[in-house]
């Protein structure tokens, strides 16, 4: 299970490391991916397995938002190892959708890490501190 809020920084080579906490569950590998919200998406590798087997294969290819999404999930999708460091390296394209230059906030979200550039990051969470109560309201199952 991933939580928290970690700060880190890119290295010049595109390298970033993962949090402590983290690289127990990472050890057999991850995929990261494009997310939504203009951030990255790392699952770990049987948390990757599950979802693409229960969820994006599920999607019917012949309804083109199904396809469009699974294209949109799949077609940047990386097989990612942990180095000796406990670093990851993020390709280019997915700096690029991501908007990451230098410093990085990585987020635990339960069976997934989401990957951000700091200063978005920064300014999603401010605008969703403003409007937390409407969003806990408009959410159909109790949380609490």
């Amino acid at each position: 299970m991933f939580i928290g809020e970690y700060h880190h920084n890119l290295d010049d080579k595109g390298r970033v490391a993962v949090p402590t906490k983290f690289r127990d569950d990472l050890v057999k590998g991850m995929i990261i991916t494009k997310g939504l919200d203009s951030c990255l998406s790392l699952y770990t590798q049987d948390g990757w397995d599950k979802l693409l087997a229960e969820k994006l294969s599920a999607l019917d290819f012949t309804k083109a938002n199904d396809r469009a999404f699974q294209r949109f999930m799949l077609a940047s999708a990386m097989d990612c190892q942990l180095d000796k460091q406990g670093r990851v390296i993020l390709s280019e394209a997915l700096r690029r959708h991501a908007k990451i230059e230098k410093k990085v906030v990585l987020v635990g979200l339960l069976k997934r890490v989401e990957i951000w550039d700091e200063a978005a990051w920064e300014n999603y969470s401010a605008e969703t501190d403003k409007t937390s109560n409407e969003i806990a309201e408009a959410i159909d199952s109790p949380i609490i």
